[in-house]
């Protein structure tokens, strides 16, 4: 298993590179992209903490998702929620000692799964047999819940049916983060760990190059972030002011 070892570890640091350095740059991009009009969705809040308690809504209550379509809000929750608990329970593979938060959170991640899958299915079955959805979807919206759905089931299964090794696969984990280069400790041959490992290795590598960039993104969407302050305060682009500056 030496050069599977070799292989998963770099692999995982080649995707640690891309996913960070990638979101780093969509951020960068998202945050110094001028907004010269007040466009927010109405009805706005008129002040910084409605716009604060707005976004906490859009974030974790998904609020107009839930305004739309409470099917697809359902499904959706369902997913994203399971998601949280499934990603806090992984942590254990990566931290030792373990958090008490975590390993508080470890029986409801474990079948969380069953949850996360059930809402990726829902969106998948959106994705495929709603006409005006199917029309507006690429290859890439498919690719990104079959992924999604590959981790999903293929975690279950080795949850419940083909157990692999848990301790030495956080050997290895543990020996990856801490760059012991030398030293890797082996990761454990099965093939649906492998094949887990290799999806979320595939996901973070596609992340910031997806439409998953809503994640970060909704932060600085204009309809959302901004207050509808227009007729207390002029709102003048950048470019706006220079061309403003060279005329006087």
């Amino acid at each position: 298993m030496e050069f599977w070892t070799a292989f998963y570890a770099i692999s995982f640091y080649v995707a640690i590179l891309i996913l960070i350095s990638g979101l780093a740059y969509k951020i960068y991009q998202y945050a110094s992209t001028p907004a010269p009009l007040v466009i927010p969705t109405m009805p706005a809040p008129r002040t910084n903490s409605g716009v604060v308690i707005r976004m906490l809504s859009e974030v974790i209550l998904f609020r107009s998702l839930f305004r739309a379509n409470i099917w697809i809000w359902l499904f959706g929750m369902m997913f994203h929620a399971a998601l949280l608990i499934v990603l806090l329970r992984h942590l254990r593979y990566f931290t030792e000692p373990v958090w008490g938060l975590i390993v508080l959170v470890q029986p409801f991640g474990k079948y969380g799964g069953f949850i996360m899958i059930l809402g990726l299915l829902g969106l998948l079955a959106r994705r495929m047999f709603v006409e005006r959805i199917r029309y507006i979807s690429n290859p890439s919206d498919y690719l990104m819940l079959v992924l999604l759905l590959v981790i999903g089931v293929s975690g279950a299964l080795m949850t419940f049916v083909t157990h692999t090794d848990i301790v030495q696969f956080k050997a290895f984990m543990l020996s990856v983060i801490y760059f012991d280069f030398f030293n890797w400790q082996s990761i454990p041959g099965d093939k649906m760990l492998l094949v887990h490992f290799t999806a979320v290795i595939l996901l973070m590598i596609i992340f910031p190059f997806s439409k998953l960039l809503h994640a970060p993104g909704v932060f600085f969407s204009p309809t959302r972030n901004q207050a509808d302050n227009s007729r207390e305060k002029r709102h003048v682009a950048a470019w706006a002011l220079e061309l403003e500056k060279t005329r006087n």
